[in-house]
């Protein structure tokens, strides 16, 4: 006979997209928007620890690059990405903007987010806050409602300018939502937003992955993304070779 789980509902606001929850269920706190649509987990001994492939596949993303110092993440959620990043990756500045501003408020106070001197959050749409922005070395777009993902996931002149935003030899890391076929959402307007020259990844959780590099002369170097996957697998505490090599060019 299993155990049943107890879910322990932990906070409930509402603001003017809707509701937002906290909720417990044994080892795990889970942020969730609207009608229990799950948006982060976050694993309450180690806040850092990556639960779900899709963030596992955007930290692959990062790992493309060989030194990142800055990183700007659109869509903060719990944080568990930007709180790994920011234990596994030599970066000295972070900037987050969030929608939401009883997000990051809920994400320190339950899920672990750790007040990082290096962490700055701002709260707004990043398609209007993304030219305000400095430039990163990292770039990651995970703008999800209740409803899916949200309209800069579909918009040319925000993802190109995502692109723009890039410093020399950076990379632009999309959790995009995945078609019945297995293709992101988007393909085509992706394919000639950016010339075909990216990589996708897809998961298991129903997304795809994309790595898009600062410029048509960038290349993705595999071997030193396994090396360099490899040699921070003791402290992750997990492999992600398996996804790494799920990587393919784009379709």
């Amino acid at each position: 006979m299993t155990e049943e789980r107890v879910e322990r509902l932990l906070a409930e606001v509402h603001d003017d997209f809707g509701m937002i929850r906290v909720l417990e269920v044994d080892d795990y706190r889970f942020l969730e928007f609207g009608d229990a649509i799950e948006q982060s987990c976050v694993f309450t001994a180690d806040p850092s620890w990556l639960e779900y492939d899709y963030t596992r596949a955007m930290l692959i993303g990062a790992l493309c690059h060989e030194a990142p110092e800055t990183a700007l993440f659109l869509g903060l959620g719990a944080g568990t990405l930007t709180q790994a990043c920011l234990k596994f990756l030599p970066l000295e500045d972070v900037e987050a903007i969030e929608l939401r501003p009883d997000v990051p408020r809920l994400a320190i106070e339950y899920l672990g987010l750790d007040d990082d001197p290096r962490l700055y959050i701002r709260v707004g749409d990043a398609l209007e806050l993304l030219d305000s922005a400095e430039p990163a070395d990292l770039i990651f777009v995970d703008l999800y409602t209740d409803l899916g993902p949200g309209a800069g996931h579909l918009a040319w002149t925000f993802l190109e300018n995502c692109q723009k935003r890039l410093n020399p030899g950076g990379w632009l890391v999309i959790n995009q939502w995945a078609t019945d076929d297995g293709k992101p959402l988007g393909a085509a307007l992706l394919r000639g937003l950016y010339h075909r020259h990216y990589w996708e990844l897809p998961v298991k959780e129903g997304n795809v992955i994309l790595i898009v590099p600062a410029d048509l002369e960038q290349t993705l170097d595999h071997q030193a993304l396994a090396e360099r996957a490899q040699a921070l697998a003791p402290r992750l505490g997990y492999s992600l070779q398996s996804l790494i090599s799920d990587i393919r060019p784009a379709t």
